[in-house]
């Protein structure tokens, strides 16, 4: 049965967990002890009798060989058994890069045997064994070969989570090295993932994060790496149980692999899994369910998701391309999801009610009517804000609700009358930068903010309608800076990937950014003031930046760069989404992600060194990219060929 649910509404892989068993040619018995005795959702079996090897078979005198030793027909579960319940584990022998070639064409032989039944059988993975050393090139152009071929099966590769800092003890080991380099010569492909087999000790924590960027399927925890708490029951030490939490937060499932290293009273704790004989009604307790309910304890103490965060799972890593907010009409149900975001609006009703009492001394509250322009008035969410600032403190308000969307301003005069704002508002159905005002605002309000601060146009924009605004006119936003990170981000990468052609590699995506590894803190790129009132002005830009990982972090992959942005509002009233400053519960906006086309991968005291411009012509404004160091990439959009913002 399942770990557990939190909420009702968590439904992802990693509530359910596995046990890693030994050869056994009786599979309807394997699968009934563990899964209806243990309590396992799924079983990783070895598919082949491991003293098989296929230079030993003889051929009978028809020239045939004999029957494969597999561990039974594919008959004796049913087809929906094998798919949900059975991942199928590779043979462990099996070496294809030793020096010895009978072995090295036994391996890859029986490799691509085992694939094909498991293949026959509909299972939805196979557990690969990790690389024998170092040198991995044919087992990855055997396995590269396969994926060729190969249907929705997933292959995991066995990956010991190992990396030393201390070189005293024998040579330094990361053994994510060992998966980029796998990962490198099969071309990163969708269907190659990672099992991590998680050991006794862990890496830094830096180290650790490397692998939430990565395709991680499934974490096996060997029963030796438990410890034992003072009831004598299996427990893990805090590290690991924060990194298990981690795994169930990106959907990793859980493998238990091994015997029972914890004698409990009524247990027979000394047997090992597959070595049980006795029937289902009368067999003991399975040795390895404290470790099953270990687990089950850790996912179910976990915090449920907040309100936001269950709003955003279905974003989650899925690429969207941005809004065009001058060449298209936003739809009604864009409007909706920006207007449920409360956070936002009480920000900007904060910092307009801060910019009233500065525009209006208490004195002449009654005397001085304050002109507050929104320019961008969308549906309204920013004059209902203005005008409770204006109640709120006591001022007299005259506003401006400007807005191009001739959609939009059918529900603006709606609203105005069923509000009784008549006296207070005026519309005005008009692109910002052609209206002729009547007269000069005191305060210019907009949300024209993108997920990368400038990329929806907020600075052209305001440009062109900051000539309403007084020269000690203020404007909500006063500034915004964009920031960008370096990041792995493995899904993201292939997903861009499977489109097949250049233009994806050098598209803006807006993402909830969920399955990455944030590699550096992220810097920031470029700032835009508001009013600028200078004569030389210039939206374009260009910003280099240089990135250092940590340096217990080890060697990483960088698929692309995730970008945010910081406004300023009003004073000391904030807005954004950069990680260390985001502002809390706030779902307006999700990251951008700019891509790589050929991923860089980042040695330890190497720095990365980035260059970014903002790019203005006639027509469009857009964003080129690339990385200059430790190798230089392409320029990425040259000349906005790809990806532009129309103006």
């Amino acid at each position: 049965m399942p770990l557990g649910e939190r909420g009702g509404w968590d439904k992802s892989e990693s509530r359910y967990c596995g046990v890693e068993t030994d050869f056994n040619d009786d599979m309807p018995h394997l699968l009934s002890y563990n899964l209806s005795t243990g309590g396992f959702d799924f079983v990783v079996a070895t598919l082949m009798d491991p003293s098989y090897r296929p230079s030993l078979v003889e051929r009978d005198a028809n020239g045939g060989s004999n029957v494969l030793p597999f561990a039974a027909s594919d008959l004796v579960l049913s087809p929906s058994q094998w798919s949900s319940h059975v991942v199928g584990k590779i043979s462990t022998w099996i070496d294809l890069d030793s020096e010895d070639e009978t072995l090295r064409m036994d391996s890859e032989t029986t490799l691509k045997q085992e694939i094909a039944w498991a293949t026959h059988l509909s299972l939805q993975a196979c557990l690969l064994p990790s690389p024998k050393g170092a040198s991995c090139a044919n087992y990855a152009r055997c396995v590269n070969q396969i994926l060729q071929g190969l249907n929705n099966m997933q292959l995991w590769l066995r990956i010991p989570l190992v990396k030393t800092d201390d070189d005293s003890m024998g040579p330094l080991i990361d053994s994510w090295e060992l998966w980029n380099s796998f990962r490198l010569l099969c071309e990163h492909h969708s269907q190659l993932s990672v099992a991590l087999n998680v050991l006794s000790s862990l890496p830094s924590a830096n180290s650790l994060g490397r692998w939430f960027g990565e395709p991680v399927r499934a974490a096996i925890i060997n029963t030796d790496s438990f410890l034992t708490n003072a009831r004598g029951y299996p427990c893990l030490s805090r590290r690991h149980q924060k990194l298990i939490t981690g795994f169930f937060n990106h959907s990793i499932q859980i493998v238990i692999s091994g015997q029972s290293v914890h004698s409990l009273p009524g247990s027979s704790s000394d047997s090992a899994v597959n070595h049980v004989v006795e029937s289902i009604d009368n067999a003991p307790r399975h040795p390895l369910r404290p470790y099953l309910d270990y687990v089950a304890y850790l996912y179910q103490r976990m915090d449920p998701l907040p309100e936001q965060e269950r709003f955003e799972l279905g974003y989650r890593d899925f690429l969207q391309s941005p809004l065009q907010p001058l060449m298209d009409n936003l739809e009604a149900q864009t409007y909706e999801t920006f207007e449920k975001d409360a956070v936002k609006y009480i920000q900007y009703q904060m910092a307009i009610s801060k910019a009233l009492q500065d525009r209006v001394p208490d004195e002449e509250v009654s005397s001085i009517t304050t002109v507050l322009m929104v320019v961008g008035a969308g549906r309204g969410p920013l004059v209902r804000a203005a005008l409770q600032a204006a109640e709120e403190t006591g001022r007299k308000l005259k506003v401006y609700a400007v807005e191009k969307n001739p959609n939009a301003v059918v529900t603006l005069h709606s609203l105005i009358r069923l509000e009784g704002w008549e006296n207070l508002v005026t519309i005005v159905s008009c692109d910002m930068r052609f209206w002729d005002a009547p007269e000069k605002a005191d305060i210019l309000v907009s949300e024209l903010l993108g997920s990368f601060g400038d990329n929806e146009l907020s600075p052209e924009c305001l440009d062109g309608a900051q000539r309403f605004l007084k020269q000690d006119g203020i404007s909500i936003p006063s500034s915004y800076t964009s920031f960008i990170q370096p990041v792995t981000a493995s899904k993201l990468h292939n997903d861009v990937k499977s489109h097949r052609d250049l233009v994806h590699f050098e598209t803006a995506y807006v993402v909830k950014v969920h399955s990455v590894a944030r590699l550096a803190p992220s810097q920031p790129v470029f700032t835009f003031i508001h009013p600028n009132f200078s004569t030389d002005k210039s939206n374009q830009r260009y910003k280099k930046l240089r990135f250092e990982l940590p340096s217990d972090t080890g060697s990483a992959i960088v698929h692309g760069f995730a970008g945010y942005f910081d406004a300023t509002l009003y004073k000391d009233v904030h807005l954004g989404i950069e990680p260390s400053t985001a502002t809390p519960n706030m779902f307006s906006w999700f990251a951008i992600y700019f891509p790589l086309r050929t991923p860089v991968c980042i040695q330890p005291g190497s720095p990365l060194e980035v260059h970014f411009w903002r790019c203005c012509g006639s027509a469009k404004v857009w964003y080129e990219w690339c990385v200059s160091s430790p190798f230089p990439s392409p320029i990425h959009n040259s000349n906005g060929r790809s990806y532009w913002v129309g103006l």
